[in-house]
Formats: structure tokens, sequence, C-alpha cells
């Protein structure tokens, strides 16, 4: 089964396989694959990276093909100068206009796009394509405090990957939160159970939209000492399954398995006793009865009534409500960034417990956005409970 994405001439495809699994690649208007995408986006295979890069090379080649480039012509001056038409700041002669009504690229997607550049050209020299192109990329840079700091064996390291197309500076995000009372006017603003508890789950958790309507309902350990012995407080697991029937997946991927039906391992996080309370009226007033698929969150109305809830409708059902509750449309990310910033308060800006507690890859992303501690430690807990405010 394949889904295609119209993207200009050049398109960008999703095959969904036999075994749930998803890839992505980049397809001419006849529908031939683009070979040397491709070969570059099969090296992600599997990982949510490949749909990214698909997106950000299609408009790379369509770029190339406006301007005539033969990738063997392509040489960094010409890479430099896309990065300035997408929004990069650089100081040389852009040419023609390019997307046009559309908003330059952030300093998020400018890395990524930068990223994505390097990986692919770095890709065709290693197949001997414009080698010398390869060369010019494949810098390297002293590493800092930071970079050792991170690294396993961090003190021995000499050099670290370098970028040339990568915006220049130091990075620190500016995340949009939530406005105060904005949690109170959405539980309101919303017609369901269900939406109630997206609401507490992703104010509370701090869960990404995709890990939420990801979860099965024996991913979820809300009472004290779970048979799982992982977390002796109410938690729930975030697993990686691709194969979701509604395309949800978790951005992480620790691995878990089940033993005698309980759910070990993935990403463990505490929950709060609101979302508890949100979970048993959900499951008591609205959740189908033998809904075959075992996922936490359905479609309430019309012909996919029982089945799982998809990431876009969740997402939908937020900005309508936010527009209701006169916020304008809300982003499920929000929620991540205000919950992330409460933990920050509560702990006095401890980064250790806020990577932990929103589940970040690193102390480093809580950083910019904003360091491994015991889920049991008193300031972790008093952490939370002052973040899901208890006790005001």
């Amino acid at each position: 089964m394949t889904r295609r994405v119209v993207v200009g001439d050049l398109r960008v495809q999703r095959l969904d396989r036999r075994n749930g699994l998803r890839s992505w690649t980049i397809v001419w208007p006849e529908g031939t694959v683009h070979e040397e995408a491709d070969r570059f986006l099969r090296v992600h295979d599997g990982s949510g990276t490949q749909k990214t890069y698909a997106y950000y090379l299609v408009d790379h080649l369509r770029w190339l093909d406006r301007e005539c480039l033969p990738f063997e012509g392509v040489r960094l001056r010409d890479l430099e100068r896309y990065m300035g038409v997408v929004g990069a700041d650089v100081r040389m002669p852009l040419g023609e206009p390019w997307r046009e009504g559309k908003r330059p690229y952030g300093r998020a997607a400018l890395s990524t796009a930068a990223a994505c550049l390097k990986g692919f050209y770095l890709h065709q020299s290693s197949l001997g394509v414009n080698t010398e192109l390869g060369e010019k990329l494949d810098r390297t840079r002293l590493p800092t405090r930071a970079d050792r700091r991170r690294a396993l064996l961090g003190h021995v390291k000499t050099e670290m990957p370098a970028n040339p197309l990568a915006p220049k500076g130091r990075y620190r995000r500016h995340p949009k939160m939530l406005p105060d009372g904005a949690r109170e006017s959405m539980t309101e603003a919303v017609n369901s159970a269900r939406d109630r508890l997206i609401v507490s789950w992703l104010a509370d958790g701090g869960l990404r939209i995709g890990e939420l309507c990801g979860l099965h309902l024996v991913d979820l350990h809300l009472r004290q000492d779970a048979a799982c012995g992982e977390c002796r407080h109410p938690h729930l697991h975030v697993c990686h399954r691709p194969g979701n029937p509604n395309g949800a997946e978790a951005k992480t991927k620790h691995p878990w398995k089940t033993e005698g039906g309980t759910v070990v391992g993935g990403l463990v996080k505490r929950v709060s006793p609101a979302m508890v309370h949100a979970y048993f009226e959900y499951m008591t007033s609205e959740y189908p009865r033998g809904a075959g698929h075992g996922m936490l969150l359905v479609q309430l109305r019309g012909p996919a009534a029982g089945q799982p809830l998809a990431p876009v409708g969740a997402r939908r059902m937020l900005a309508r409500a936010g527009n209701r509750a006169g916020l304008g449309a809300v982003k499920p990310h929000s929620f991540r960034h205000s919950f992330t910033s409460a933990v920050l308060d509560a702990s006095g800006g401890n980064l250790m417990i806020a990577r932990d507690a929103g589940g970040w890859a690193s102390a480093a992303m809580v950083d910019e956005v904003y360091g491994h501690v015991d889920v049991h430690a008193p300031a972790f807990d008093a952490a939370l409970r002052a973040a899901w405010g208890e006790g005001r």
C-alpha cells in the first residue's frame, strides 16, 4: 500500500509494509523512484529521521532541478546559496526567490536542513560522486566542554564533526508556552471525557502527542507497586511500536518487552492523581466494549467510532478547543514546554530532574529549550508534585 504526498513535481511517497512498518522515499511525477534520494533515505530506514529528511530533501532536489545543477556540478557555494534562499543569513547573491508564499525556515529547521544536505552529499561522495564537495563538507572541530561532558570517554576526544552549512552562533530555543490558566480553559472547552483525558495527560505527563496516541492499555500501571517493579508510584510505559494502526509512534526507542502479560521497560513516566481520575472517567463512560486493538485513545463518532485516534485527530481537537476557549489554535507540544518549565521552576532549575521527568534525550536538549536522577528521590518527587499543583 502506498500513500502519495505531492510536493511540486517530485513528491514524497509513504510506503506501508505488510509487517506494519513504514518507509519514505521520493519519486518522479511518473511514479519512478528517485534513485539517489532513495539510496540515501534507506540509510535511515525505520526511523522518524527518514520521513523528516525526505521532506527537506525533496525541496532541495526541486531547487536543483530549477537551477539545472547536476549532482556532479554542485559546489559548497551552491549549498550555501540554497540555505540562504530558505532562510539562512548568508552574504551572497541568492538568485530568484524560492518557496514563494511560505515562511522561511526557523533556526531549528535550518539546522535540520543542513544536517540533511551534509548527509546526502557525503553519501553521494562515498559512492564516488562529487568527492570534492564531500571533502569540503567532511569537516571537524575541537570538542567543547559540553561535548566532552556528554560523550562516553569524552576526556580522550580530540575532534568533533562540524557542518559548514549549519547556522552560526549559540542556539537557545524560545518555546511557546501556554498562557496562564490555559489548562483550566481547555478543560472547560472540550466536549468529552476522552478530550479531558488528552488535556490532563499532556499537561501533567509532559507527553509528546505521538507518545500519548501510541499508548496501549497494557502500558498503564496506574496503581501503587505495580507488577513491573520499575516504579512504586502510578506510572506508564512509553513503548515504541511502529505498527500501531493509527500511525502513532513514540519518538524514543527504549527497549521494552512483555513478561507474563506485564509490560517492562520502555520510557517510564510518573502519573499524577488528576491523570488517574481522567482515565477512570473516560474508561467508565466512553471507552467502547470489545475494542480489539487495545489502544487507549479511540474515535468517538462517525463511521470509524471505536477505532484508534490518530495524532492528527488529537491535534485538530486541541486546535478547535483552543479557539473556543479564546486561546487560538493550541498545539500539543505547548503542554510539554509548559510542563518542563514548571518542573524546572519547582526543582530550582535542576536540568537532570527536568530531563527525566519529561523524557528528554539529554540534559543539553533541556538546556536549549529552557542533567540521571533517581525517580524516587525526594527532590524529583517534590518537583513533580509541585508541577502538578498538589498542595495548592
